[in-house]
């Protein structure tokens, strides 16, 4: 371990050194308004706008439903998403190194793998919604050329790594916050909004439940890769501030620009969210879509950046005395930016329906990991690991495969399929029952949390006893088979 802890203090004018290694506690660096400013400034961007546009176009919910859905849908997503930022200053090591210590080496990879896809698929969908967003506000600029420039912004900042991936969102803060308030005054003080826009009627239970939904996952897609971002901090930081810190960042920087996206929904109905972000600023809509494009770069970049080192700790897995360094990340990184270009360049129409099947499928795969990891963490071993062990092939005191959390994760997918609505294609039997209401988050945490818990307690007790029967044996001089 001692070449894995090796290294040097990243700065933004050089490149970052580390990739799934622990960070040292001489290396750590970093305040707690860092853990504010990631979070609060790469949300402010057209993926979230687009979010929030769902309530009311697709989701068919008035002002007051709309808004109230995606605050709670958001601030309850928002406690998951900061518990497991506060592991970062904890280990100081990224999300899914430290899944092995629930999951196991080889057991963590179904989470590991999954997680790559997840960010593969924000990633082609930023890139996506980001090109038609330039196409429709640049003259004689057409979506791909878009798409094509994003990407490039994108991995330059994987490249560089974690230190100016922060300081990119330092300014997105300041410069998309900026932006973000002007588009509310252009458009609903600038331009008043009709007198229906306040309208009473027209909220339903699977609407406003399909918002809280979809905000709710917007936050839980943080989750796997969250303390990637806190993990530099310095160790004395503390759970507390990372939690608070990290919750009221990603809380609010994704509540208003989803605010945003669904109040244009209501000002222009029957059109996709972009075209109608466009038509709605129209005057600064220029500088309306430049800002939030280079806040969709930031963004992107952070996913391709964890993508990556999910696909490093899938390799390490199998091959643990392969140091990867900067040259590595870049290579892993070019690899994955040139397939999600391809799908993104060759995305077409119906992209949006698409993306909330997407959505669903991402929350069903999501909240099961997130109950077993914060229940292990938190409840079961206190923030205690050994980091070393997450880096050996067979586990360590891990172990390969810990059935347990497997199982566990495994019942917490199965469980929320009843549960399901995804798009047309599927309706789930007890969603259907209550009014084609999704709510399958809700299910996979009440089933799973107390389940891996109490899963947990039994096995610890019965291994106890297996030791107690056997120090008679073994005072003896015997073996047992």
């Amino acid at each position: 371990m001692s070449e894995q802890l090796a290294g040097r203090r990243d700065s933004t004018s050089t490149i970052e050194s580390a990739t799934i290694q622990p960070i040292p506690l001489d290396q750590r660096h970093g305040t707690n308004r860092d853990m504010f400013t990631i979070w609060f400034g790469t949300n402010i961007m057209v993926l979230s706008i687009v979010t929030g546009g769902l309530a009311t176009t697709l989701y068919g919910q008035p002002a007051w439903s709309a808004a109230l859905g995606i605050i709670v849908g958001n601030l309850l997503g928002a406690i998951f998403m900061a518990l497991h930022s506060a592991q970062g200053p904890r280990l100081g090591v990224p999300q899914m190194i430290q899944t092995k210590g629930q999951f196991g080496s080889w057991g963590a990879l179904l989470i590991v793998v999954i997680v790559v896809c997840m960010y593969l698929g924000f990633f082609v969908s930023i890139l996506v919604f980001g090109g038609q967003s330039l196409a429709s506000a640049v003259p004689h600029f057409s979506s791909k050329a878009g798409i094509v420039l994003l990407a490039a912004a994108s991995i330059a900042a994987t490249i560089w790594g974690y230190s100016l991936i922060h300081a990119y969102a330092r300014i997105m803060t300041y410069l998309s916050g900026a932006v973000l308030l002007l588009a509310f005054i252009w458009v609903f003080v600038v331009h008043p909004v009709p007198h229906t826009f306040f309208g009473t009627g027209g909220a339903t239970l699977p609407g406003f439940a399909s918002t809280v939904s979809a905000s709710a996952v917007w936050q839980l897609a943080y989750a796997p890769y969250v303390s990637d971002y806190s993990r530099y901090m310095p160790a004395k930081t503390g759970s507390r501030p990372a939690f608070w810190m990290s919750y009221w960042g990603s809380s609010i920087g994704s509540i208003l620009p989803m605010f945003l996206g669904a109040g244009i929904g209501l000002l222009l109905p029957g059109m996709d969210t972009i075209p109608a972000l466009t038509k709605a600023t129209a005057g600064i809509s220029l500088l309306v879509v430049g800002v939030f494009s280079i806040g969709v770069a930031a963004t992107n970049a952070m996913n391709l950046y964890c993508a990556t080192l999910c696909t490093i700790t899938i390799v390490q897995t199998f091959l643990p005395h392969v140091t990867a360094r900067s040259r590595e990340r870049t290579l892993v990184a070019a690899g994955l930016c040139t397939i999600a270009l391809a799908v993104a360049l060759s995305s077409g129409s119906g992209f949006v329906a698409t993306y909330n099947g997407f959505l669903t499928l991402l929350l069903g795969s999501l909240v099961p990991w997130t109950a077993v990891n914060l229940v292990d963490f938190y409840l079961v071993r206190h923030g205690d690991y050994v980091v070393e062990d997450f880096y050996k092939r067979d586990g360590g005191s891990y172990g390969r495969v810990n059935w347990p959390a497997v199982l566990c994760y495994l019942v917490g997918v199965a469980v929320q399929i009843p549960f399901m609505i995804i798009g047309t294609a599927y309706t789930g039997p007890i969603a259907k029952a209550l009014g084609n209401t999704d709510v399958s988050f809700i299910a996979g945490l009440l089933v799973v949390s107390p389940l891996y818990y109490f899963t947990v307690r039994a096995v610890a007790r019965q291994r106890a006893a297996v030791t107690v029967e056997e120090i008679p044996a073994l005072v003896h001089g015997e073996t047992r088979a």
